[in-house]
C-alpha cells in the first residue's frame, strides 16, 4: 500500500476564503438534470432521495411529489434491479399526466450495467457507484495488484461503462459519478489505502472513460460518514481537477449522518464547510428521517451562508441582564407572524446595546430601548415607539406599509 500525505488540512490553490462576506463560488461547468441545471451560474440545488419501493408505483409517485412540492429540486430513485428500472417509465409518465415533470434521478449500485442501460431511457440522470459498478471479488490471500490486474479490470470497467455513458450523451442527459468512502473497490483500496485519495482516484477513472466518448454532462460526489475525510475527499478532488483542467459540479453531502440534531450538525459541519470555501453546485442531507425532513435542512445551510433566500433570516441577541422584556417568548410571536415571508431580515434585540449597531443589515427591527415599550426600526431609521404588547402588530403595520406583506396561505 502506498504512503501517501494526508489531504485534511489541504485546501485548493485557486479557492480563497472571502473577506467581503460574498461567498466566492469555483467557476463549474453546467450539466443538465431534467429542467434543473447543476453548475455554472445557477443556485446550489437540493436534492433529496425517497425510501419507497420503486416497485411501488402509486407510492413512488406521491413520494416523489411530496418532496418536490416542499421545493426539493431533484429526486432520486432506488433502482436495484431490471424491474425497478422498467418501473421508472411508469413513474415516470404517472407524474407527467397527474402533476409534472420532476428531474429524476436514477441509483444504480451492483453490476448495474444492465440496469442503468434500461433506467437511462426514463430518467434525467443515472448515479453509478465506482466501487460497486463492476464487481470485484476480494482475495483473502492478496497482498498487491499487479499493474497487469489493474488494467485488466480497467478494460473491464470501461466495456461495461461505455453504452451507458453513449446512451445518456445522445440523450443530452447527465452521470453522477458517486464515490462513497464507505464502498471503494478493493484494488484502490490496495493501492492508496482507505484514503480520500483512493475516492478521487477512482472517481478520476470513471472520469477518463466518459471524456474518452465525448461525455461531459458530469456531477461527481465524494461523500463519508466522517466529515473529516468527506471534507478532505472534496479539497483534493476540486485540487485534482484545477491540475487537470477539469471544471465538473460536486454534489455534497455526508452519508449516513443519522438522525435528530446530530444528524444536522454533522451534515451543517461538512456540507457548510465546503460551500464556504466556494466548493458544491447541489446538495443532499442524508438523515435517518422521513425525507422531507432533509429539505429546510439544506435550505437552512444555503440562506445561512448567503446562497439561496427561501425564508426569514431572524437576528437576535442571546439575551442577558439589560434585557427589557422576554426575548425568546417575544421571538416565538415574531417568528409566528412573519415565517411564510421570503427575503426579510428581521431582527429582535433586547436592548440599544446590541440593537443598532448588530441589526444593521436587517430590514426591520425589534428593539426593547425602554421599559414597557418598543422601537421599531426600519434598516437603521426608527420609525415609531409603541406600547410592548403591541409590539409585533405594529411590526406586521410597518411591513405591511411597505408593500412587503403577503397573508399566509391557510391550510
Amino acid at each position: 500500500m502506498q504512503t501517501l500525505p494526508n489531504p485534511v488540512n489541504s485546501q485548493p490553490a485557486a479557492l480563497s476564503l472571502p473577506t467581503d462576506g460574498t461567498l466566492r463560488r469555483r467557476k463549474t461547468r453546467p450539466v443538465p438534470v431534467g429542467s434543473i441545471t447543476i453548475g455554472g451560474s445557477h443556485p446550489v440545488a437540493v436534492q433529496s432521495m425517497i425510501n419507497e419501493d420503486t416497485l411501488d408505483i402509486d407510492g413512488s409517485v406521491a413520494a416523489i411529489r411530496r418532496l418536490h412540492e416542499i421545493g426539493c429540486e431533484i429526486v432520486r430513485v432506488t433502482v436495484p434491479s431490471m424491474a425497478h428500472a422498467k418501473a421508472m417509465e411508469e413513474i415516470r409518465d404517472r407524474l407527467y399526466a397527474t402533476y409534472q415533470p420532476v428531474p429524476l434521478v436514477a441509483d444504480v449500485h451492483h453490476n448495474g450495467m444492465k440496469i442503468a442501460l434500461e433506467v437511462a431511457n426514463y430518467v434525467d440522470n443515472v448515479r453509478i457507484n465506482p466501487g460497486l459498478y463492476v464487481f470485484e471479488k476480494p482475495s483473502a490471500n492478496r497482498t498487491e495488484y499487479t499493474p497487469a490486474e489493474f488494467q485488466e479490470i480497467g478494460e473491464k470497467i470501461r466495456e461495461t461503462l461505455e453504452p451507458l455513458v453513449i446512451s445518456l450523451r445522445d440523450q443530452n442527459k447527465s452521470m453522477r459519478i458517486g464515490v462513497n468512502h464507505g464502498s471503494l473497490a478493493e484494488r484502490m483500496l490496495f493501492t492508496y489505502g482507505d484514503t480520500p485519495e483512493g475516492m478521487v482516484e477512482s472517481a478520476l477513472e470513471f472520469i477518463r472513460i466518459c471524456e474518452d466518448l465525448n461525455f461531459y454532462n458530469i456531477e461527481l460526489s465524494l461523500k463519508a460518514s466522517k466529515v473529516p475525510v468527506m471534507i478532505a475527499a472534496n479539497r483534493l478532488m476540486v485540487a485534482r481537477m484545477d491540475a487537470l483542467g477539469m471544471d465538473y459540479p460536486l454534489h455534497l453531502g455526508v452519508t449516513e449522518a443519522g438522525d435528530g440534531e446530530y444528524g444536522r450538525i454533522k451534515s451543517t459541519a461538512g456540507i457548510g464547510t465546503l460551500l464556504a470555501e466556494g466548493i458544491g453546485d447541489t446538495i443532499r442531507v442524508s438523515l435517518t428521517e422521513a425525507p422531507e425532513k432533509e429539505i429546510p435542512v439544506c435550505y437552512g445551510i444555503l440562506q445561512a451562508l448567503g446562497l439561496r433566500r427561501t425564508m426569514v433570516e431572524y437576528v437576535a441577541c442571546p439575551s442577558c441582564g439589560r434585557t427589557l422584556f422576554n426575548l425568546e417568548e417575544v421571538l416565538h410571536k415574531v417568528r409566528e407572524a412573519t415565517s411564510h415571508l421570503t427575503g426579510l431580515n428581521i431582527a429582535v434585540m433586547g436592548c440599544i446595546v446590541n440593537g443598532p449597531g448588530e441589526m444593521a443589515d436587517a430590514d426591520y427591527g425589534y428593539v426593547g430601548k425602554q421599559a414597557g415599550y418598543i422601537s421599531l426600526y426600519r434598516g437603521r431609521e426608527e420609525i415609531k415607539r409603541v406600547p410592548e404588547e403591541q409590539g409585533v402588530e405594529e411590526l406586521i403595520n410597518l411591513i405591511k406599509s411597505d408593500g412587503q406583506w403577503i397573508e399566509p396561505q391557510v391550510s
